[in-house]
């Protein structure tokens, strides 16, 4: 593990890092804030995950979340969102192969020999933070749009490990949009079974354990109406009982412009789970 960029920010430290990954067989770069602690002090840690052409940076310069993660005292990781390199699998569509990986484990040719997302967020780059950076072991996660869906997936699927949701424009039902199908069917094949797996709204539906759900939308947003379609996740909420707080923000749009408005009230949201 190498890191490639450091920066004073807040009293604390933005960092970015380069580590060869055994799950994604590539090269991969995460961020990590690191806010001002104590020398053997223990810190939570919550997990971004970036929405499609994104990668590491684009959470660390636009988003402004260094002073509030530095204000709570929680380590903000930020991973890349797909294998990268030149043998990599790729697509000319900006929504396949990579910068859009969305967060799960392909099963299809030419994609699964690296495209392992999921796993690579839920155990490598866990531990990966566990083992070499000051964190307490707790976790939350949280992310945008394709992002978005995969910390709604990746929490419901594992209730043990995090401890709050939340997310910016998430797509909340991919098997029911035409970003979700096009990547699913490219990713994991016809099983329909298997892609209930990876919809946030299924999996509500299926009676996942209840955690913390945070969402923000923006009432602009160009993708509300094909592509997001928060009013599926608040109908499967409703109809389960799960509770979740879905906040429609007025003149918004889907860009950073809008996370960086609401990124202090999702830090503080899971800093006060992570504190319990």
């Amino acid at each position: 593990m190498e890191r490639i960029e450091r920066h004073a920010s807040f009293g604390g430290w933005q960092d970015v890092y380069q580590h060869q990954s055994d799950i994604l067989k590539c090269a991969m770069n995460f961020s990590i804030y690191l806010p001002p602690h104590a020398k053997d002090e223990k810190l939570p840690v919550i997990y971004w995950l970036s929405g499609l052409t994104c990668n590491e940076q684009n959470f660390i310069t636009k988003a402004g979340a260094q002073k509030y993660a530095s204000e709570n005292k929680v380590i903000i990781v930020a991973p890349d969102t797909s294998p990268r390199g030149d043998n990599i699998a790729d697509d000319a569509a900006y929504d396949l192969g990579q910068g859009a990986g969305f967060y799960l484990n392909a099963t299809q040719a030419p994609w699964s020999e690296h495209y392992q997302m999921y796993d690579y967020i839920v155990h490598e780059l866990r531990a990966l933070i566990d083992e070499n950076f000051p964190s307490k072991r707790v976790q939350s996660i949280m992310g945008h749009s394709a992002g978005g869906h995969g910390a709604l997936v990746i929490g419901l699927s594992n209730p043990d490990i995090y401890q709050s949701i939340s997310a910016f424009s998430p797509i909340v039902a991919p098997s029911q949009v035409p970003w979700g199908q096009k990547a699913f069917k490219a990713y994991l094949g016809d099983d329909q079974l298997l892609w209930r797996r990876y919809d946030a709204v299924e999996l509500i539906k299926s009676g996942a354990a209840r955690k913390p759900i945070l969402v923000d939308q923006g009432s602009a947003d160009s993708f509300l109406e094909e592509q997001l379609k928060p009013e599926l996740l608040s109908d499967a909420c409703c109809e389960m009982n799960y509770p979740v707080t879905l906040n429609m923000r007025e003149g918004y749009d889907h860009s950073y412009y809008f996370i960086a408005s609401f990124i202090e009230a999702h830090i503080q949201f899971h800093s006060a789970e992570l504190n319990r």
